[in-house]
């Protein structure tokens, strides 16, 4: 008989996983544990045991807690870290209530201080990296989901938009196979190319395969037209898929466009077209520096004191040559006379 009750009590377990969800207690622990930590649950209102009500009870405070589910949105690889939290909170309440009978309040504050340890622990581990759009399988973006108890991708398509390049002829161009997000440390890249501009994997050829990012063509020719497509592995997955369409433009246009402007560039009316660079206004010249112009007035202002000086000594210095040049004379007449 109690093996019969034990047989439906776990098929009850079951049925409610399957109908009420997942959550981060029923990712970690396993249904006999919870029977285990459950045959004790007495109502206390009523002083009857009630499995049911401990399942409901188990529900409320993780599974259906969002603050247990967002606690535990990891980066990839932590999901094992998780699981030993949960059971290291929950296994010592499973092996002191299994078999003995515990009010529902005993239950309530048990499990409720079980799931805040496990908030507080979970919320310390590291998250993911994040998304990195629009394109690309990126595992270390992943976050882990107790309501499906897995980790969640970015959803984004491996298929990156195709970009258009443009290069004359007979010049060089390089096209790089570069995501912005984390790649693994045993990738392979293939690259491929199609003569015309498309997105459908059948239409492509493979060129090159191995580990090099960079596709380089030194000379380009008109024949080197087209799509090239570079795929990036990882143990045979698929990560991402990114598409350059080029365009090579033959020599004798790129030469006929350069005329072509320099063309119009002559026609263009007098008052556009730039024959020598005008004469920058008054408003725009450069003054000499304040020291500069110091100096010049000082020098100035000196000189013009020098000129006033030597006109007022000029006149003065005459004036006392002239009555010595008077008085000579005189002398000479009287000592004629004298004789």
């Amino acid at each position: 008989m109690s093996k019969m009750f034990g047989f439906v009590v776990r098929l009850l377990i079951l049925m409610s996983f399957i109908c009420a969800g997942l959550g981060c207690y029923k990712c970690f622990i396993d249904p006999d544990d919870s029977v285990r930590l459950c045959w004790g649950h007495i109502l206390s209102k009523y002083n009857i045991r009630n499995i049911d009500a401990c399942f409901k009870t188990l529900d409320r405070i993780f599974n259906n807690n969002p603050d247990v589910t967002k606690a535990a949105k990891v980066g990839r690889g932590y999901d094992t870290i998780l699981k030993e939290i949960m059971r290291a909170e929950i296994m010592p309440i499973v092996e002191e209530f299994h078999q003995n009978m515990n009010n529902d309040t005993v239950y309530e504050v048990r499990l409720q201080a079980a799931a805040d340890t496990f908030i507080t622990m979970a919320t310390g581990l590291p998250r993911a990296s994040g998304c990195f759009p629009p394109c690309g399988f990126q595992a270390h973006g992943t976050v882990y989901n107790c309501m499906t108890c897995q980790y969640d991708s970015c959803e984004f398509p491996l298929d990156c938009p195709l970009q258009e390049i443009t290069v004359g002829e007979n010049n060089r161009t390089q096209m790089w196979c570069h995501v912005p997000f984390v790649l693994p440390s045993d990738i392979q890249i293939v690259w491929r190319y199609a003569e015309i501009k498309t997105m459908l994997m059948d239409r492509f050829a493979e060129v090159t395969a191995g580990t090099d990012k960079l596709f380089s063509i030194p000379l380009a020719r008109l024949e080197h037209s087209g799509t090239y497509q570079c795929e990036i592995f990882s143990q045979e997955r698929s990560l991402v898929r990114i598409y350059y369409h080029l365009t090579v433009v033959p020599y004798e246009v790129v030469g006929h466009a350069e005329l072509q402007d320099v063309f119009e560039k002559a026609l263009l009316p007098a008052g556009q077209f730039l024959l020598l660079p005008s004469i920058p206004p008054f408003s725009l010249l450069r003054l000499p520096s304040p020291e500069l112009l110091t100096v010049c007035l000082a020098s100035l202002l000196l000189l013009l004191f020098l000129t006033l000086g030597a006109l007022y000594w000029w006149p003065s210095k005459k004036m006392d040559c002239e009555p010595e040049q008077e008085r000579e004379p005189h002398r000479n007449t009287y000592t004629l006379q004298t004789v």
